[in-house]
C-alpha cells in the first residue's frame, strides 16, 4: 500500500500510513487504536500532540504510557517518505526518537550506529541500509520538519 501524502507545504511531503503497518503493534493494540478513532499514523500523532494527550490515550487504551510514547516516535519517523514503516523501527532502535533528532544527527554517525546495531543484534552487516539511504533520510527529515 502506498502512503497518503498529507503535507503540501514542502517539496517532500510527510507520509501517512495505516496504523496496522506501524511495527511492533499487536492485533489487539491495532484494534484498540482504531476503536479510539486512530486508523493512521498521522491520526496517532494528532491525538498524542502533548504529554497530557499521550497520558490520556494510554489511560483510554489501558496500557502503559511507554507504549504510546514508542508508537508516537515510530509514527513521527514514519512521516519521512524514504523511512516509512519499513525503517522507523530500525531508527528508533539506533537511538533516533524523532524527525527533529534525525535532522540533528550526522548521516555518517547514524550509519555507523545502525551498522553496529545490525552486527550486534543479527550479526548481518549486509542488512545495513546504504549510507546514501541514510543521507536521504536526513535530507527528507529536514524538508518534512520544515513543513510543520
Amino acid at each position: 500500500m502506498f502512503p497518503k501524502q498529507t503535507n503540501h507545504r514542502s517539496p517532500v511531503t510527510s507520509s501517512d500510513w495505516p496504523i496496522e503497518q506501524l511495527p511492533g503493534l499487536s492485533q489487539d493494540e491495532q484494534s484498540r487504536l482504531q476503536n479510539c478513532g486512530i486508523p493512521t499514523t498521522v491520526a496517532l500523532l494528532k491525538q498524542g500532540k502533548t504529554p497530557q494527550a499521550r497520558l490520556a490515550l494510554a489511560n483510554k487504551l489501558q496500557i502503559h504510557l511507554q507504549y504510546v510514547n514508542k508508537w508516537m516516535a515510530l509514527a513521527d519517523l514514519a512521516r519521512i517518505p524514504s523511512v516509512g514503516t519499513q525503517y522507523c523501527g530500525l531508527l528508533l532502535h539506533a537511538g533516533i526518537g524523532s524527525v527533529a533528532q534525525l535532522t540533528q544527527t550526522p548521516a555518517h554517525r547514524l550509519h555507523r550506529q545502525i551498522l553496529r546495531l545490525q552486527v550486534a543484534t543479527i550479526q548481518r552487516r549486509d542488512l545495513c541500509p546504504a549510507i546514501e539511504l541514510v543521507q536521504q533520510w536526513s535530507q527528507e527529515a529536514k524538508m518534512v520538519g520544515s513543513g510543520e
